[in-house]
């Protein structure tokens, strides 16, 4: 009768237990993770994709279980043109995208601005100006969308098929460039530059139609460049600015909880993290190529880095003179870097 009356005991906790677990279930709906979808143009190998993409879509799905989950479609899934994908998050076809405001100047004018090289000590630098100026609505076209993160990759310099020991022996070369400014630097510097989306360039190297490419080092072998490019001028040329999207609209769907989420890991931690991440590649891979016995690696002598500095200028009055917005705008990055430095010493 004792044991019957325990098991009676045992089973009515059971039940009770189960109805708790049901209750709970049922007042979260049974409910999915929402799923979020980030497009991105290239692989998962990439170092675009390790330091740029990876550590975000990593923080958030694990500080998002079972409320939210981002998933990458790897290699232009859902499109492979750097120029679409701003419109597929505008669009809705997805949630997220690693877009590159250089492949649509006419979306992001203003943006040209943080390729100017020469204007900041650090990537970092670069990367908190920009973000500031798109949270004070200097910057247009970023109005539909949530920014997880606006960067400046600089570091970019300039590799080749052809001999590259000075200067000089850029004249009539045909370079590869990601935006306007550098392609004007370039040209003062006697280069014939093509603005072509990166995933694009390594045909047209393969194929002859361009001599060399402007990227930062990281990216050589991942892109395929460096089995055609085995000289390695390290001129500081040029920046990429480069943002991490998310609809507007679909960001004020989620809960808070979901919106709390994707903040703690935008903004100046993602920027952190994005540039320590890249300088750290970029300094790995040029050691690589120093070492390596059938390349040939050439710093810039200080006659040519002159020459640079004065085609930089060039580049930056030709970009202010052509429009009165061009001028207020670059008085704008100076005075945000200068508050920048004075508050933060580098």
């Amino acid at each position: 009768m004792r044991m019957l009356r325990g098991f009676r005991l045992t089973t009515a906790r059971a039940i009770v237990l189960a109805a708790a677990f049901l209750l709970l279930a049922c007042s979260r709906g049974f409910a999915e993770p929402i799923v979020l979808k980030l497009s991105f143009y290239t692989s998962d190998r990439s170092t675009i994709y390790q330091c740029q993409v990876k550590p975000f879509v990593d923080a958030v799905n694990a500080d998002g279980v079972g409320l939210v989950r981002i998933e990458v479609y790897f290699s232009g899934a859902i499109s492979a043109s750097q120029a679409d994908q701003p419109n597929l998050v505008r669009g809705g076809q997805a949630d997220l995208a690693a877009i590159v405001p250089g492949a649509t100047p006419n979306d992001f004018p203003g943006t040209t601005v943080f390729g100017v090289p020469g204007l900041f000590e650090t990537d970092k630098e670069a990367s908190l100006v920009f973000s500031r100026l798109i949270a004070a609505g200097a910057l247009k076209g970023y109005d539909p969308f949530f920014v997880v993160g606006a960067y400046v990759l600089g570091g970019e310099s300039i590799h080749s098929r052809k001999p590259i020991a000075s200067v000089a022996d850029l004249k009539g070369q045909i370079i590869r460039v990601n935006n306007e400014i550098v392609a004007d630097v370039l040209k003062q510097l006697g280069a014939a530059p093509v603005i072509m989306p990166i995933n694009r360039a390594m045909d047209a190297l393969s194929q002859g139609q361009i001599d060399g490419v402007v990227v930062v080092p990281a990216v050589l072998s991942e892109f395929g460049f460096s089995r055609l490019a085995q000289n390695h001028y390290l001129l500081p040329i040029g920046a990429a600015p480069l943002a991490m999207v998310m609809s507007q609209a679909r960001f004020a769907s989620l809960p808070p909880r979901a919106q709390d989420i994707i903040r703690a890991h935008s903004g100046r931690s993602y920027i952190e993290q994005v540039t320590a991440c890249t300088d750290a590649r970029n300094r790995e891979v040029v050691a690589q190529l120093r070492a390596a016995p059938l390349r040939t690696v050439v710093e810039p002598s200080p006659a040519d880095l002159a020459a640079a500095r004065a085609a930089y200028g060039a580049a930056i009055r030709e970009w202010t003179s052509a429009s009165p917005g061009n001028l207020a705008l670059m008085d704008k990055v100076k005075s945000d870097r200068d508050a920048l430095r004075k508050a933060s010493p580098q």
